[in-house]
This record gives C-alpha cells, sequence and structure tokens, in this order.
C-alpha cells in the first residue's frame, strides 16, 4: 500500500496502527529508502529480516524520533553529546554503550538482544520523523535494498527489487525521487575517542 496524498493525521494513524500490529513500513530518509518496525517484538523484526533477505546474526541500528528518547537506553558522555548537537538530526548513527538498566531490544531474529552497543539514529527527513514519532516506539531502521543489493531512492527501485518475492512492506511511504547520497555515517563512541565504522553521507569535521 503506498501513501501519496492524505492528511498528515491520517498517515500518523496507519503507521501507529501499523506498528502496533508488528507490520514493516517502506519510508524515506535523507539518505535513501529505509524500512522501519517495533523493536521491541521478535516477531516484526524477523519478518522485516526475511523480507530484506539480510542475514539473521548481522545488527541494525535504533531510529528515535529525538535524542532525547534514545537517552534511557544509552551512556552519553561529553564527546558523544558534541556529536549528537552537531550533528543530530542527521545522517549519522551514533553507536553508544547500552545502559545496564536498559530495557531490553530486539536486534537480530537470532534472538540477541542489543546488549552492549545500540546504533542510535534521529533521521532529518521529514517522512522519517513522522514516522519514528508516530510509532510510539524504538524502531528498527535499515535500508530498504535487499541484503546485498543497491539503495532505493525511489519506490520504483523498491518495485524492481521485490516484485519477484513474496514480501513487500505492509505500509509505503512515497516521498518521491531522493538525491542519490551515501548511507548514514556509522561512528562509535568509546569515552572521548571516536571509531568511524562506516563512512557514509556525513564527514566529520
Amino acid at each position: 500500500m503506498d501513501v501519496t496524498q492524505e492528511s498528515a493525521n491520517d498517515i500518523t494513524r496507519r503507521i501507529s496502527r501499523c506498528i502496533q500490529s508488528g507490520r514493516v513500513i517502506a519510508h524515506a530518509t535523507e539518505t535513501c529508502y529505509g524500512l522501519a518496525c517495533d523493536l521491541r517484538s521478535l516477531m516484526p523484526v524477523e519478518r522485516l529480516f526475511d523480507m530484506k533477505q539480510r542475514p539473521h546474526d548481522q545488527p541494525v541500528s535504533a531510529l528515535f524520533p529525538s535524542f532525547d528518547a534514545a537517552e534511557i537506553y544509552v551512556d552519553v558522555s561529553p564527546r558523544a553529546r558534541e556529536l549528537v548537537q552537531k550533528y543530530l538530526p542527521g545522517a549519522l548513527t551514533l553507536v553508544l554503550p547500552r545502559k545496564t538498566d536498559a530495557p531490553l531490544l530486539f536486534v537480530t531474529p537470532s534472538g540477541g538482544g542489543m546488549d552492549s552497543w545500540i546504533g542510535i539514529r534521529v533521521s532529518s527527513h521529514p517522512a522519517s520523523m513522522l514516522v519514528a514519532a508516530a510509532a510510539g516506539a524504538p524502531l528498527v531502521t535499515t535500508s530498504a535494498n535487499l541484503h546485498d543489493q543497491p539503495e532505493s531512492y525511489c519506490v520504483d527501485d523498491l518495485r524492481a527489487q521485490y516484485e519477484p518475492l513474496e514480501f513487500w512492506p505492509d505500509l509505503t511511504i512515497d516521498s518521491g525521487v531522493l538525491n542519490i547520497v551515501p548511507p548514514s555515517t556509522v561512528v562509535q563512541v568509546i569515552g572521548d575517542e571516536i571509531k568511524i565504522l562506516r563512512q557514509g553521507a556525513l564527514k566529520l569535521s
């Protein structure tokens, strides 16, 4: 189902129902189209991995409507705080240590939780912001393309990849054709040190 011409309130209700029922949403980000589902329940996470044909032991990140919403899960060093203030919302995935008393989050269908580190994503794209805010829950976030296939920058790209398969996102928010840019930059913060795990669209300065 594609969402193109609807009011924000209608879309918000549909996103909320979709997430609550364990379904998968395709939506635009400031890099490429992505997939999202409820991170707190294993069933939708498994569905997303199967849909994307992603190996079950590969990690994904968590999408939040704001960094404030993510802070109950992670410890934030002064260096990490600097990156948050400078680059978020934006094309940065910030990998931070999980708080020992943080609620359990699933990360892979193999049953592993985010035991030690959590990749935090706060997107600046209006569609991502709408999905994250409407969901009322931390979301899995990953690019929408099939595993080992090119990133998707429009819904037609997604259709071309998914058409031969039995899976298709349960709700697709069509934001038109996106500019072709690399995926988010992934940075792990260890105390005051940063480690770039993936160099993407954002260049740290």
